[in-house]
């Protein structure tokens, strides 16, 4: 399943860059609404306000399979994880305070439930186990359905700390929060974090700023896109 399942409510992007079209067009672009959106939206959950960059254009060309190649995937090992977050320069404490962004939202149960069927993964906390069969019920889930269980019971919409306890009780939904915890590379991170909610912030704006400012395309690159779902020459031709 690619990594985009479950992503949704683009409207509100392309109703923030009609809005932004209206009064200043062909400056603003798609790939700026994204970033200072992520941005407003660390602070609407309680996290911190990270100061970022503007300037950024957009690409004339989206593809997704070249988007598969760097994001990992919640079942990659975790020295692949390392690796791919190393390519762009964050390191392990980084990744640790990124993975974070866990703390909020939910997972979908086509993302769990090879932890609970045909047998539930002995690594999972038991007592976190019979909530999760109840929202996930299914072995196979239909992929239709919006079937989830809260990444963080206790504060599901604010971005705290509250994750790296969560994982560090053998609670983390999905394989990479588990590995996470127990991974002598970044388990010290996690318990540090745990810890200390004013480290994760520390981190995890460092590692957002980083994020923000990979490979972007500036000056005469690429384009300020019209709308933020196809390219100018596409745009044009409909």
């Amino acid at each position: 399943m690619d990594r985009s399942f479950g992503m949704r409510n683009f409207r509100y992007i392309e109703n923030i860059k009609e809005a932004v079209e209206r009064e200043c067009p062909g400056v603003v672009s798609c790939a700026d609404i994204l970033v200072l959106s992520g941005r407003d939206g660390v602070v609407a959950l309680g996290g911190p306000y990270i100061p970022l960059k503007t300037g950024r254009r957009d690409g004339r060309k989206s593809r997704a399979e070249i988007l598969e190649q760097y994001l990992p995937d919640h079942n990659d090992s975790m020295s692949v994880v390392l690796e791919r977050f190393a390519a762009i320069g964050i390191d392990a404490p980084g990744l640790v305070a990124l993975l974070g962004s866990h703390s909020v939202g939910r997972t979908h149960c086509v993302k769990l439930v090879h932890r609970l069927y045909p047998e539930v993964d002995p690594a999972l906390n038991p007592d976190h186990v019979p909530h999760m069969l109840h929202k996930c019920p299914d072995a196979i889930p239909d992929p239709k359905a919006v079937q989830y269980v809260r990444n963080d019971r206790g504060t599901p919409m604010v971005l705290d700390n509250n994750y790296y306890r969560n994982i560090l009780d053998n609670k983390g939904l999905m394989m990479v929060d588990h590995q996470l915890a127990t991974d002598k590379r970044t388990r010290p991170y996690v318990k540090k974090m745990a810890k200390s909610q004013d480290y994760f912030f520390k981190e995890f704006s460092r590692a957002i700023t980083l994020l923000s400012e990979n490979n972007p395309l500036t000056g005469t690159k690429g384009e300020i896109r019209k709308v933020c779902n196809l390219a100018n020459k596409l745009h044009d031709k409909s």
